[in-house]
Parts: structure tokens; C-alpha cells; sequence
């Protein structure tokens, strides 16, 4: 049996956490995370308040668990886009003459020039800030890291014995791309999504931090972030709690990224 790689392990609990403390926000939560008491703004963490509450009376903890909802959400939605974009074009890359995989992947170095953060930006000013829109904006912001990840991955397996027995037996490319390419990239795009979750939750916290992300009343950790500028010297734990989210969040999604990287390649374990 395989030892567990502590980055999977670590990586996998951290991530846990999360998905539980995001499932739990839907049925329960200490306090209402939108209730605004303007008797109880600014209370310090006591066991009434595990976190405190923020300038509106709000409770800061229940604020927390509802924000790991709507971060979880965007990182699902963005990776998911990027997923059924660039995994395609990765393996179409792969698979046609070389002038039509050079415009592919000329296309997609193109598309790296457009950082996650400044493409939400031009979207939130064309389309209005929301949700949705930082979700459309981190996806196709990580399409390129799919496409370039996917592509060296499907070349790999079509230089295969399998997959060369099978073109010249006759099969058609693209039963070749899903009886062989795809079920032998599969790791690539387990490992991709978990990287590119860690970035999407970094970028959604920095949208909805300059105002380009989840509106409110919605919970976010990005804006609570925003919220706490005015309170750094007098009440500095209202920034210390959501950055702490955040940065355990992509710490959490990077360390289950590497370890499913190792597992999946021991090599690279061994090289380290």
C-alpha cells in the first residue's frame, strides 16, 4: 500500500474543513450573517461572538462560514469552465497538424496575457460586478493553464503503442481522443482543477476586495477584508479573521495540489 504524501493528507483535511464548515453555513450558522446590530458593533470575540462582530453588529464567525459558501461556489464554477474549455482545446492541440495546434496554443499565449484579476475587472466594468461574472472571468482566465497542461499530457499518450495501433487499425480521432487521451489525462486535470481552485479563490477574495465580485449583502471574505481597512489599528481582528481564511483556503488547495502531483508522478516525490 502507498504512504500517504503529508501534502495530500494535509492539503485534503484543510480542504475538508472547508467544504463541511461551506455545507454547514446552509442549515446552521451561530447568528444570521446578514443581521446588522448597530447596539453590538465592534464587540470583541467572547463566547456570545467566537469572532467578535464588524462596524454593522454582524457576527464576524457566521460571516466566515457563509463566505467559505460563496468562495467554494465561484471556485467550483470558474474551475468547471476552465475545465470544459481548455481540457477540449488541450487535446485537439495534441491531436491535428501542426499549424492548427501552433494557432491553438498561439491563441491560448495570448490569452495569458489577460491575468485573472485585470479580465474581471474589464468584465465587471462592461457587464456590471457580480458573481456570475467573477465566476466567467477566473474561468476563462485558467483556460490556457488547461489547454498548455492537457496538450503535453495527450502528446505524451499519443506516441503510445496502444494509441498508434489504434490509427493505424483506422479508428477515427475522435473515439482515439476518448477511449485513450482522455482517461490517461485524467491526473493532469485532477491535479490542474486543485491548482487552479487555490487561484480562483484568491482571485474571487481580490475581486469582491476592490468591488468587482460578490455583491452584498452577500457574505464575502474579500470584502470583509475591505470593510476592516477603516478598523486596522483600532479592531485589526477584522482582518486577521478573513485574511486567515483566506490564505489556510489556498494553502489548503496548493498542498492538495502538489500531493496529488506527487501521487500521481512519484518521480517527482523522489526528485524533491
Amino acid at each position: 500500500m502507498k504512504r500517504l504524501n503529508p501534502s495530500l493528507v494535509v492539503g485534503g483535511l484543510i480542504v475538508a474543513v472547508i467544504a463541511v464548515m461551506a455545507l454547514l453555513s446552509f442549515v446552521w450558522t451561530p447568528y444570521d450573517a446578514t443581521l446588522v446590530n448597530p447596539s453590538g458593533r465592534l464587540a470583541l470575540p467572547s463566547w456570545e461572538h467566537w469572532f467578535g462582530t464588524d462596524k454593522f453588529g454582524r457576527d464576524v464567525f457566521s460571516q466566515i462560514m457563509v463566505g467559505s459558501r460563496t468562495t467554494l461556489f465561484v471556485g467550483v464554477v470558474a474551475v468547471g469552465v476552465a475545465a470544459v474549455i481548455g481540457v477540449p482545446l488541450g487535446v485537439l492541440a495534441a491531436m491535428t497538424p501542426r499549424w492548427p495546434s501552433e494557432l491553438i496554443m498561439r491563441t491560448n499565449d495570448l490569452m495569458l496575457a489577460f491575468p485573472a484579476l485585470l479580465l474581471a475587472i474589464m468584465f465587471g466594468a462592461v457587464f456590471g460586478a457580480s458573481t456570475l461574472t467573477a465566476m466567467v472571468a477566473i474561468g476563462i482566465a485558467s483556460v490556457p493553464s488547461f489547454a498548455r497542461v492537457i496538450r503535453s499530457g495527450a502528446l505524451q499518450v499519443m506516441r503510445s503503442e496502444y494509441v498508434l495501433a489504434a490509427r493505424a487499425a483506422g479508428r477515427k480521432p475522435f473515439p482515439i481522443a476518448l477511449r485513450h487521451v482522455l482517461p490517461n489525462v485524467t491526473s493532469l486535470i485532477t491535479v490542474q482543477a486543485s491548482v487552479s481552485f487555490a487561484i480562483a479563490v484568491l482571485a474571487e477574495a481580490a475581486l469582491s476586495f476592490l468591488g468587482y465580485g460578490t455583491p452584498p449583502p452577500t457574505p464575502s471574505w474579500g470584502r470583509m477584508l475591505q470593510e476592516s481597512q477603516e478598523f486596522l489599528f483600532s479592531a485589526p481582528r477584522l482582518a486577521v479573521f478573513p485574511g486567515i481564511a483566506i490564505a489556510v483556503a489556498v494553502l489548503g488547495f496548493n498542498l492538495l495540489g502538489d500531493g496529488l502531483r506527487d501521487r500521481f508522478d512519484p518521480k517527482l516525490a523522489v526528485r524533491r
